[in-house]
């Protein structure tokens, strides 16, 4: 007889196969409206009725539906007519457009974009290098070329990574007391959610979110309410051109995106032009030290090098790059959440 870890393993290999199985139906649940239709209708309706309203075939609406059942994404309620569907609590806050907490844009992204590159993981590992190439038929060699382009393709990943601060922006804001910083500058800022949940927790300061012009463009444009003076922008490139003086830099999921030579290269300049006594604040998700965990940071890492060739890391690695620039005092705080904080003061 096998013992008791001979007879678990069968189980965790399902779970894990199954994973991937589990995203989509969620995606495609989202893609289709699923969970906004349920939403708007206010009360449960049957697989028929949905499945006429979104245009799709019945019989795949309802093997959907129960898988979602599965998943605690949706609820069903048997009566007379039949099965009637309606969301779950976590559907209304994370799964519908509408939600303020809402991950619709941000799991589009990784169903139509970042799942495309992981199609190719293996030769990522092989190569070392992203797999744009492999996936759109576009050059490789500029990141973020890549990943901008095209307008829509664009704002799918800002509106991303707006979704993703909804929920975890004032998080890592509050993880240390920054009101003591006024003029503030959000490096690779893009849809401008952290600088509205920054200007939020902290009135008295302005944060100018400095970016690449058509980011800027988009932004000032389609994110950032007109209303809001205290969000200022900056159209550059901050490997290439001057980055202006502040009391504080916020690098959000900026230096996972590159190698530790360019990590380097961006937290000097940066050093340079910080005010004296003001600091950096990077907010990235950290590996354990032995880097054994945690799995969903592990996984971002696969995801770094699959596409901006970059990768993840610990506190103390993060700590050398800060001190290699020349910040003293780094702290460290875990949110508890997706994204951690560290600060460092010059």
């Amino acid at each position: 007889m096998g013992s008791a870890e001979d007879l678990a393993y069968p189980q965790i290999i399902l779970q894990y196969n199954s994973g991937f199985l589990v995203s989509k139906v969620m995606f495609t649940a989202c893609e289709l409206g699923v969970f906004d239709l349920l939403l708007e209708s206010g009360e449960p309706l049957s697989a028929g009725a949905i499945a006429a309203r979104l245009g799709t075939s019945t019989t795949g609406m309802e093997r959907l539906l129960d898988a979602c059942v599965g998943l605690k994404l949706l609820a069903v309620e048997l009566g007379q007519e039949g099965a009637l569907y309606r969301n779950t609590e976590i559907s209304n806050i994370y799964l519908t457009k509408s939600s303020p907490k809402s991950q619709y844009h941000i799991m589009m992204y990784y169903s139509n974009t970042v799942y495309l590159c992981w199609h190719y993981l293996a030769d990522a590992v092989r190569e070392g290098r992203n797999q744009y190439e492999k996936a759109f038929g576009i050059s490789s060699k500029d990141p973020f070329g890549a990943m901008y382009r095209s307008e829509e393709e664009m704002l799918k990943f800002m509106a991303g990574q707006n979704s993703v601060w909804s929920i975890c922006g004032r998080d890592v804001l509050a993880a240390f007391d920054l009101s003591s910083f006024t003029k503030i500058y959000d490096l690779g800022g893009g849809g401008g959610a952290l600088a509205q949940e920054c200007v939020s927790l902290y009135p008295n300061s302005t944060v100018t979110i400095y970016d690449l012009p058509k980011v800027v463009q988009v932004a000032r444009e389609r994110f950032v309410p007109a209303e809001e003076r205290r969000i200022a922008f900056h159209a550059g490139d901050f490997f290439n051109d001057s980055i202006p003086e502040a009391e504080l830099y916020i690098l959000s999921k900026i230096l996972h995106d590159w190698d530790d030579d360019k990590c380097r290269q961006l937290l000097a300049k940066v050093y340079k032009a910080c005010k004296p006594d003001g600091g950096v604040l990077l907010v990235e998700s950290l590996l354990n030290e032995d880097k054994s965990g945690p799995v969903e940071t592990q996984l971002y890492s696969m995801s770094m090098l699959v596409q901006p060739e970059g990768k993840e890391r610990t506190a103390a690695e993060y700590s050398q790059l800060l001190e290699a620039a020349g910040f003293r005092e780094i702290q460290v705080r875990r949110t508890g959440k997706l994204y951690d904080a560290v600060l460092g003061r010059k």
